[in-house]
């Protein structure tokens, strides 16, 4: 193992020849030790650019370490202030765009003779944004994995995502763009739209914000439907249901805006799970069928949002500070 972390040291040096890189890649396919150290150095690299004064390499490690701790124990305090929240933001995102970069790296490597694929996988409490080849834009939200290639073909442009995403897709009337989620899809040639798609739940969403997308039902592909804007279509249990857009503040989560519309309780703490990256266990089901309606902007934290709820629907709210345990009752 010694010699392959000296080999990852090598690699960032740009001291390894080509045969040695991709012997490094394809190690990393099965060995999940050595790719947690790849992963770790990247960050390091990454996370050197956010403190540019500070060029020791034993410094950096010190500093992602501690940051690391820092957002963990962070997950659950009532209010976090605006400069922790973008030093959080920025670190983040060097963080996912390294995984992204080894991500990437195996896949144009490791596999040289099929299509270059990338995957950026946005972990809990964080979301991202990126520019696809062809200059659509793409919020991801947490817990939310787009896979596309490297560079589109000459017939379509194809991504498949799981979670929730909105895109911004450039105009290109000759090849249309498909997002692909696991029981739907849905083709356009130059919009805005969001796509719900979380495993666990039991429908797909798709909300038209401008232009028009179709969506088919991949089980049953003679069955689709054309959205205009300001429409929205469920797909669940192999009907499609087609609805107009009860607010478009249903998209400002891209903004770091959680908005709830008679939402139930349940639903709520799913989201607020996936946002905050914490455990809620609810001790009394009955809670579940409560409802709220309202906006909180992320950095207002889990304790603030559970607190206002809690306060209209009167339940009680305890934390686990060891286990990153929330838990409500009456």
């Amino acid at each position: 193992m010694e010699k392959m972390e000296e080999q990852v040291r090598r690699y960032f040096q740009g001291m390894l020849d080509d045969s040695e890189r991709l012997e490094l890649l394809r190690r990393m396919d099965t060995d999940s030790r050595l790719k947690s150290e790849f992963i770790g150095q990247q960050n390091i690299e990454a996370l050197s650019l956010l403190w540019k004064q500070e060029q020791d390499e034993r410094e950096a490690r010190r500093k992602y370490s501690q940051l690391i701790r820092s957002m963990k124990e962070d997950h659950l305090r009532p209010r976090h202030s605006f400069s922790l929240y973008v030093r959080y933001v920025a670190a983040a995102a060097l963080l996912i765009g390294s995984t992204a970069f080894i991500t990437q790296h195996l896949s144009k490597e490791s596999l040289p003779y099929e299509k270059a694929m990338s995957s950026l996988y946005v972990p809990s409490g964080q979301r991202a944004q990126l520019v696809l080849p062809d200059g659509t834009q793409v919020w991801l939200n947490t817990r939310s994995t787009l896979t596309y290639p490297t560079s589109f073909g000459s017939k379509e442009r194809r991504v498949n995502l799981t979670g929730e995403a909105f895109f911004d897709v450039a105009k290109d009337a000759e090849r249309p763009f498909i997002v692909s989620t696991k029981d739907v899809e849905m083709k356009v040639l130059g919009t805005k739209f969001n796509v719900y798609n979380y495993p666990g739940t039991d429908y797909i969403q798709a909300s038209l914000l401008e232009g028009s997308i179709e969506v088919s039902d991949l089980r049953m592909p003679t069955r689709r439907v054309t959205l205009k804007p300001n429409e929205t279509v469920t797909v669940c249990e192999g009907k499609m249901q087609v609805q107009p857009t009860t607010s478009p503040d249903h998209f400002l989560w891209k903004d770091g805006i959680y908005c709830f519309e008679n939402e139930s309780l349940k639903n709520i703490l799913i989201q607020l799970e996936r946002y905050y990256d914490v455990k809620i266990e609810v001790k009394d089901p009955e809670l579940f069928n409560l409802t709220y309606s309202g906006k909180f902007r992320q950095q207002d934290g889990i304790d603030e949002i559970l607190r206002i709820i809690g306060k209209i629907n009167r339940f009680t709210v305890t934390k686990d500070m060891e286990t990153s345990t929330v838990r409500v009752s009456k």
